[in-house]
């Protein structure tokens, strides 16, 4: 199979596309994701190849659409929603949490959801408190759900296919500002709670997912001026997480800084860091410490929003307060 360039929306859409045509029981849901592809254009040209009966526009109920899924989930069909901003997913909590979540474990494991919800995370567009949350770390807590994040178009890709095809229902959190990202992105299936070493170091590991692995990367270039090696690890997986590849690192670094979007209380950089704490103290040399977004709503304010949202220089900061 050969690579081919594309920015990371049209890797989503290849991966809806391929999967459609690999797998009848694949289906498509949502709010203008037919006739208009979709707010962010992810779904454009599946309903004029694959029909109104598996490319379905909804009404504006995110219950009713992700209650739909888990019911035609259950009765065999693999469906993919998408939520249009991952803020809305606070009116779809009970089918995901209660329902789709719960299956497997309440009939004893004679039946499962294999639904994927594709939704976007993030700010930096001035979309308001209301269209810009970091919400991945309310779905992590749940047992039942997977979630994952890519942060390439080659992710993207592999994620995507890869949730489609799993038993269980998998959350996949696209950041709206990665959509216009380019890469190479070649057609096979990734996997699940897999981490990937983007850039490898002896001095500090940095942990991050999304669209902050590109600011640890910027971060450790800059290190370099200091003769700083840092690792930068791409979860891609917050659930399950691959601890034993985060481990190693620490074990190779013994410096350890989380780094995401989402506000840092109670984050997913909390559990990363008590599980280094915990399994890793012998192998650390500092304390494990956190990067993250302060505990408010997202500015709408361009100006305010930029001062909130996480950026090299605080990745910098936290990273040079560990090595010293």
């Amino acid at each position: 199979m050969s690579a081919t360039e594309m920015r990371y929306v049209q890797a989503v859409a290849l991966a809806l596309r391929d999967s459609l045509e690999a797998d009848k029981r694949v289906m498509v849901l949502g709010e203008d994701i037919a006739a208009a592809g979709g707010s962010f254009k992810a779904t454009r040209g599946l309903l004029e190849s694959f029909g109104p009966q598996r490319v379905l526009d909804t009404p504006i109920s995110e219950a009713s659409i992700v209650s739909a899924a888990v019911g035609a989930a259950l009765t065999g069909m693999r469906p993919v929603v998408e939520i249009m901003f991952m803020d809305f997913i606070t009116l779809a909590m009970d089918a995901l949490v209660n329902q789709a979540a719960k299956a497997r474990f309440m009939f004893g494991g004679q039946g499962s959801v294999p639904m994927v919800l594709r939704t976007p995370h993030g700010g930096g567009l001035s979309a308001g408190p209301q269209h810009s949350q970091c919400l991945e770390a309310w779905l992590a807590h749940v047992p039942g759900l997977k979630v994952v994040c890519p942060a390439t178009p080659q992710d993207a890709y592999s994620l995507l296919r890869a949730a489609i095809a799993d038993p269980d229902p998998v959350i996949v959190v696209e950041h709206k500002g990665l959509y216009a990202l380019k890469g190479m992105v070649e057609p096979v299936e990734g996997r699940i709670g897999e981490a990937r070493i983007v850039r490898p170091g002896r001095d500090l590991t940095l942990v991050s997912y999304g669209a902050t692995v590109a600011l640890c990367l910027q971060a450790a270039d800059a290190l370099l001026a200091d003769s700083v090696e840092t690792e930068v690890i791409d979860l891609r997986s917050i659930q399950p997480w691959d601890r034993a590849t985060v481990l190693a690192s620490l074990a190779r670094t013994h410096r350890a800084v989380v780094v995401h979007e989402a506000v840092t209380a109670f984050g997913v950089g909390a559990e990363i860091a008590a599980t280094l704490s915990d399994e890793g103290f012998d192998d650390l040399d500092a304390p494990v410490l956190r990067v993250g977004a302060p505990f408010m709503p997202v500015p709408f304010a361009s100006s305010l929003e930029k001062g909130y949202a996480v950026n090299v220089d605080a990745v910098l900061a936290a990273a040079r307060k560990t090595l010293n």
